[in-house]
């Protein structure tokens, strides 16, 4: 490895000389407490900024092994130094001039949510930190300004390490808050599964957000209070006893009026598959991690779904075990998102009424008198919910603002009402009794088939140069492949999609056999990820700065909404 000094006399030697000299700086250096690494960089002084790595050795970053002796915790404190990082890069950024991005220093910006990124890294086994971020390369015009980029990487990258990288500079009783909220949201969802619960929503919680466009908690919220019925009190090994409303296995009804919080409590459990920061208002609001948000989706694609659980004998006698479709109605989108789901291992699924399908939720009783069962492709979600639970162990939560026969199928019924939840299963089933739902003979479905195989792309493995894209949480492409994510909800950062463009390009060059079952294929590339972190897909000649690890079920949505990148 080279010295710092080293690399100060290349830059001071190469001043002013054209700005694709530059590139002879790639490299590592040694500095004072940690090496710098130039990964990447730029091609000119308007080009995407230069990708430079921080590389602080355990020893000399002195944070003690029990920051990072369990994965909850390694993430908890790889977001806990990211974010004292960015506050601190974000003060220098720009302070060094030129044209272009010059003087730029970037590092990913973390929202509400923990999530395990590669711009903060730990290496478990020797306490080494590696920080990613990347620095627009100073110029004037297109000629190299050499001392602009001593300022950043000799005065400012330093004092940013120095404060936010090491045990000394670190405020122990912050650092100790995050890993012990680490440790009490573990505990819940341990208690999730042990307790009989899918999800649970802590007394206190503040669910509203600040804006439709903003995660931040709203001020003067109501908080949130669990109705007494459904009050469950957790021992968490930092907080302590913790009440909340906990939510059952099985199928779980929300009603109330328009505006009362029904949504706003399904966003918040939508939310808590991922853990919270402290003030966030939710950080005690944890749901089922494998829980999917179902939703109609006209217009996706969909290839070769089983979805004869809900919808059969089509008039033109499509097949609906291995159906295939590049413009899904609402009701065969929603059914095949279902079914994608299920595939995908989840063991919950979270509906609401607004975002759904009516004729795919619900046929009401004088629609079955008019149009009888067996002139009806569409066997509705209502007939299908409680089986979808004894069958298969997978529980629904629905909010539910106009169809009253879903009571019928319920096991436990909660009503919203200015923001408060209060518990009318009883009073529901009973009203209920004067309204009987229709269900006649229907038979139990066959099993869905999962056994779908992605086909090889030889002319992609040949491709020269594989370019990718990313548009916020919209998308992303590969090449000229668009992919739209818009109504994946649960994606909740750019970098999820970044990575999950990264994952499908390294499964289409490597998992994608012809032989292997996408089940097969999603299961062995999660288990190379959890042995080798974010390098499995996106290793190379550096790893990128800007990923944020998703979870499998949005691995399986990308997938599925691949129009021509993916044959099934």
């Amino acid at each position: 490895m080279k010295r710092s000094d080293d690399l100060k006399h290349l830059l001071l030697s190469i001043d002013r000389k054209s700005y694709p000299a530059y590139k002879d700086t790639r490299g590592q250096y040694q500095f004072n407490g940690f090496a710098l690494s130039v990964d990447h960089v730029q091609g000119d002084p308007f080009a995407s900024p230069s990708k430079v790595s921080v590389i602080v050795p355990g020893r000399i970053a002195g944070f003690g092994k029990e920051c990072y002796e369990t994965k909850e915790r390694r993430i908890a404190f790889q977001d806990f130094l990211l974010r004292r990082m960015y506050l601190k890069v974000k003060d220098f950024s720009f302070k060094a001039k030129g044209s272009g991005k010059s003087g730029l220093i970037g590092i990913s910006r973390p929202g509400q949510e923990i999530l395990e990124r590669s711009a903060c890294t730990v290496d478990p086994a020797t306490g080494n930190l590696t920080v990613r971020m990347e620095v627009g390369f100073p110029a004037n015009g297109r000629t190299i300004n050499a001392g602009e980029l001593i300022k950043i990487l000799f005065d400012f990258l330093p004092l940013c390490v120095r404060q936010t990288l090491l045990a000394a500079t670190c405020p122990k009783a912050g650092l100790e808050k995050v890993l012990f909220l680490a440790d009490d949201q573990k505990a819940i969802r341990d208690a999730l599964s042990e307790n009989g619960l899918v999800a649970f929503v802590a007394d206190g919680a503040v669910l509203p957000r600040k804006s439709g466009v903003s995660s931040l908690p709203m001020k003067e919220a109501v908080p949130f209070a669990s109705p007494e019925s459904m009050k469950v009190t957790l021992t968490l090994p930092h907080r302590g006893a913790l009440t909340g409303m906990g939510i059952q296995k099985g199928v779980t009804l929300i009603v109330g009026g328009g505006y009362h919080g029904k949504s706003t409590l399904l966003e918040a459990l939508m939310a808590g598959v991922y853990n919270h920061i402290a003030g966030d208002g939710r950080e005690y609001v944890i749901t089922d991690d494998t829980a999917v948000k179902l939703r109609a989706e006209d217009g996706r694609s969909i290839k070769k779904a089983d979805i004869s659980m809900f919808i059969r004998n089509l008039p033109n006698g499509r097949d609906t075990v291995a159906f295939y479709t590049e413009d899904a109605s609402g009701s065969t989108s929603q059914a095949a998102n279902t079914i994608e789901a299920m595939e995908a291992g989840t063991g919950l699924f979270l509906i609401d009424e607004d975002t759904s399908a009516t004729n795919f939720m619900i046929r009401d009783d004088l629609m079955q008198r008019v149009v009888s069962r067996d002139a009806e492709p569409i066997i509705p979600f209502i007939d299908r919910i409680r089986e979808i639970y004894t069958a298969y162990g997978i529980s629904t939560i629905l909010v539910a603002g106009s169809c009253g026969s879903y009571f019928h199928k319920s096991d436990c019924i909660v009503q919203m009402k200015k923001y408060a939840p209060m518990e009318i299963t009883d009073f529901a089933k009973k009203e209920a009794e004067n309204y009987p739902y229709l269900t006649g003979d229907l038979p139990a479905a066959q099993a869905p088939d999962f056994r779908r195989i992605v086909k090889t792309d030889a002319a992609f493995a040949r491709e020269n140069r594989i370019k990718m894209r990313t548009d916020g949480t919209d998308g992303f492409s590969i090449n000229k492949s668009e992919v739209d994510m818009r109504y994946v909800e649960q994606l909740v950062d750019s970098e999820q999609l970044t990575s999950l463009a990264y994952i499908i390009k390294s499964m289409k060059l490597h998992d994608f056999d012809g032989k292997k079952t996408l089940q097969e294929a999603i299961s062995g590339i999660y288990k190379r990820i959890g042995a080798k972190g974010f390098a499995v897909f996106a290793g190379g000649e550096y790893l990128p700065g800007n990923l944020a690890m998703p979870r499998p079920q949005e691995l399986y949505a990308a997938i599925n909404r691949c129009r021509d990148l993916i044959q099934i």
